[in-house]
């Protein structure tokens, strides 16, 4: 006589919060600065304009942009600025930063957005282990969301979560 199997995780009020179902898709594109630069360290004005003015922004077109410096050049503000007066006809968002700060901005806007009232009250796995590149502060602003509402919180996988949270 034969048990049948049990899923245990498939029949349990268990609520699974994947940030890779809200991966935000789109082209992500670093323009640095330092290109535009003399010797990659001084910016002379109105070189830098020059060069900006004729530069190819259509080859952003849908684009999701950092606009950073890959050297330690010390540049006004207006420089990156400038920039993205000249890039956002053209990109779907222009962020100041590398491209982790360009998935992190992406995360803070899509998880403010977000409903949380159906983990009310229930246990919840954050699901760890993504196919994509899910930055770490996306499970940081997502912990912080998720525990206003649920019961308990652990991370991982069903098999093998750790505990993170526990409503008191």
């Amino acid at each position: 006589m034969s048990e049948e199997i049990i899923n245990k995780v498939a029949n349990s009020v268990l609520e699974v919060f994947d940030l890779e179902d809200y991966y935000p898709n789109g082209v992500r594109t670093q323009i640095d600065i330092s290109k535009w630069l003399y010797e990659g360290f001084l910016l002379k004005e109105k070189d830098f304009r020059e060069a900006l003015k004729n530069h190819d922004w259509s080859q952003y077109q849908g684009h999701l942009v950092a606009v950073y410096c890959s050297t330690d050049a010390i540049i006004p503000a207006w420089a990156s600025i400038l920039v993205t007066v000249y890039v956002s006809p053209f990109a779907k968002k222009v962020v100041l930063g590398n491209l982790s700060d360009l998935d992190t901005l992406l995360y803070q806007e899509i998880l403010s957005e977000i409903d949380y009232s159906t983990y009310q009250d229930k246990p919840v796995i954050l699901k760890g282990c993504s196919k994509k590149p899910v930055p770490e502060s996306a499970y940081i602003i997502a912990i912080q969301n998720l525990q206003r509402v649920a019961k308990s919180i652990m991370y991982g996988e069903a098999c093998s979560a750790v505990p993170l949270y526990k409503k008191k």
